[in-house]
């Protein structure tokens, strides 16, 4: 049965209004290192950051926009009511940490409330336990590679650059990170946009207008990348300074090699189609590059209150996403 254009239409509108905001939320997420190490000014740096964000939609396909689409949640329990649940919310938990301060993860509100509305209407048969389970995988996965991958990178630079006088390494490096920037802004446009992308395009397909197969539409596409580049221009500015000033102390060698590892996972993962927190990724790779200078040089009790707030991202985004369910007016 084909749903109510206007509805749907409104529907898509929450959905790249939580683009928007997933911008700004994690707009931390592509500036802090840059702008923490002076290397760009805030401004420079979310301009650079949300140009790269809508760069992406060129070349990266859309397997991240498939698994969240298909692999969250059964398509016959999917209906506008579920999906308006879900970007409730995440919407509400991304507002909420916004507010406080809180780096979580925008990716894990919208797949926490995509499951939470989807067991209100249907029960926990409705949820696709293989593709959960490689979403909940990767809620570990994501900070510990990009940890090891950020301590490895900082490893080999500094042993690459060991002979070299530190203030023409630091001239180099704070060239070099606006590539790194670039990249990680690549590939923060790329898995997040998608996420979106695929909840407007299992919207249109149990609506009844993609036809028998389910695929993302180019305009979902465009509309989801510019949605997130306008939302990173608002910027996140509470939380850049827990991520890029707080966690740790970097320099531009240490934001380069942060930056380069958290840019290796997410387009790594989003070529894979694996939905990943890229909040999760560049915290686990801030870490990574202090911990080669001492563990002391990381501020560990600031790290666990964020681990905190990860774990209960998925439960809490559910559940006001099932209530959301609830209260609808759905027949």
């Amino acid at each position: 049965m084909t749903a109510p254009l206007l509805l749907v239409i409104s529907i898509i509108l929450v959905a790249l209004a939580f683009d928007y905001i997933n911008g700004f939320h994690d707009a931390a997420n592509s500036i802090a290192t840059v702008v923490s190490t002076r290397v760009l000014t805030p401004t420079q740096a979310v301009l650079w950051a949300a140009f790269f964000n809508f760069a992406a939609a060129f070349g990266f396909g859309v397997n991240v926009a498939k698994t969240v689409g298909k692999g969250v949640v059964a398509s016959g329990v999917v209906d506008h009511w579920v999906i308006l649940g879900a970007l409730t919310g995440a919407i509400a938990w991304n507002l909420i940490t916004w507010y406080y301060g809180i780096p979580s993860s925008s990716s894990h509100a919208l797949i926490g409330g995509f499951a939470g509305a989807a067991v209100a209407k249907a029960g926990f048969g409705a949820l696709i336990p293989s593709g959960l389970l490689k979403i909940t995988l990767f809620i570990v996965l994501a900070p510990v590679i990009g940890l090891c991958l950020g301590f490895a990178f900082m490893v080999a630079t500094l042993w690459v650059f060991r002979r070299f006088r530190p203030s023409r390494v630091d001239g180099l490096f704070r060239r070099l990170q606006l590539v790194s920037a670039a990249c990680y802004s690549l590939g923060h446009g790329t898995n997040d946009a998608q996420k979106t992308m695929g909840i407007i395009a299992i919207l249109l397909f149990t609506g009844g207008y993609l036809g028998p197969e389910f695929y993302v539409p180019f305009w979902v596409i465009m509309a989801a990348h510019l949605a997130i580049g306008l939302g990173t221009l608002a910027g996140g500015w509470r939380i850049v300074k827990t991520m890029g000033m707080r966690l740790t102390k970097l320099r531009p060698v240490g934001g380069f090699c942060a930056e380069a590892a958290g840019a290796v996972m997410l387009i790594g993962t989003a070529v894979g189609g694996i939905p990943v927190s890229t909040t999760h990724t560049i915290t686990g790779s801030i870490v990574g590059v202090g911990a080669t200078q001492r563990l002391s040089a990381v501020r560990w009790g600031l790290a666990g209150r964020i681990i905190w707030a990860w774990i209960l991202t998925i439960p809490l985004s559910a559940g006001i996403a099932a209530l959301t369910w609830l209260v609808l007016p759905h027949g």
